[in-house]
């Protein structure tokens, strides 16, 4: 039961009275560029977290692909390859009107994050969009992103919740299918009809 009464913070100087000070390690980690050591990360994830901020509101989304598929152009830019996806395009829709955005890039096993912001602008330039194929297959669209900020973040949280720990994976039959979720989550759909878009989406395959 939420409280009627409950107590918020909506003043930075209360925020920040909760808390200590933070030490040197983190509050002057950042950088505004990619080192040795991002791109290192960079090199070897095959994962990360988009997000951005629209009129609408925030989204987030993963984006995966093999190692190295976050494209370093140099110092200050990086690539992002969209591929076959749901085509709904909120992060895209947000970028056009908000370019800021942030990535989580996480490396498999490694407790360790790389978070970079920046801003985005949306290419169809098959210049840069040829050197991210797989399976030979270029994406039609990708993000072009300047790097303003590039840090490490510490390990706690994946420590905390043994998100790499095989003995802590769930057993994925303990919850309903994707299917069935979908099924309950849009009005009028159908298992069959859920089905069916779902081979069409097989259909197009991965790229």
């Amino acid at each position: 039961m939420i409280p009627e009464d409950i107590s918020l913070i909506a003043d930075e100087a209360d925020l920040r009275q909760c808390y200590p000070k933070p030490m040197s390690r983190a509050s002057d980690k950042v950088l505004d560029h990619l080192d040795l050591h991002c791109r290192a990360i960079l090199a070897v994830s095959p994962f990360c977290v988009l997000s951005s901020q629209g009129p609408e509101g925030a989204d987030i989304s993963p984006r995966g692909d093999p190692p190295g598929f976050l494209r370093v152009l140099d110092d200050r830019h990086i690539l992002l390859p969209d591929r076959i996806g749901n085509n709904r395009l909120d992060n895209f829709a947000n970028i056009l009107t908000h370019p800021e955005v942030g990535l989580l890039v996480l490396v498999p096993g490694m407790d360790e994050t790389l978070r970079i912001n920046g801003r985005a602008q949306i290419t169809d330039d098959a210049r840069l969009l040829n050197g991210t194929a797989v399976r030979g297959k270029a994406p039609n669209i990708g993000l072009f992103i300047t790097v303003k900020e590039a840090f490490l973040h510490c390990p706690k949280a994946f420590v905390r919740s043994g998100l790499w720990d095989p003995e802590k994976f769930i057993d994925r039959s303990s919850l309903p299918s994707y299917t069935a979720m979908l099924t309950d989550h849009v009005a009028g759909l159908t298992a069959e009809e859920s089905e069916r878009q779902a081979e069409i989406m097989a259909e197009r395959g991965l790229y």
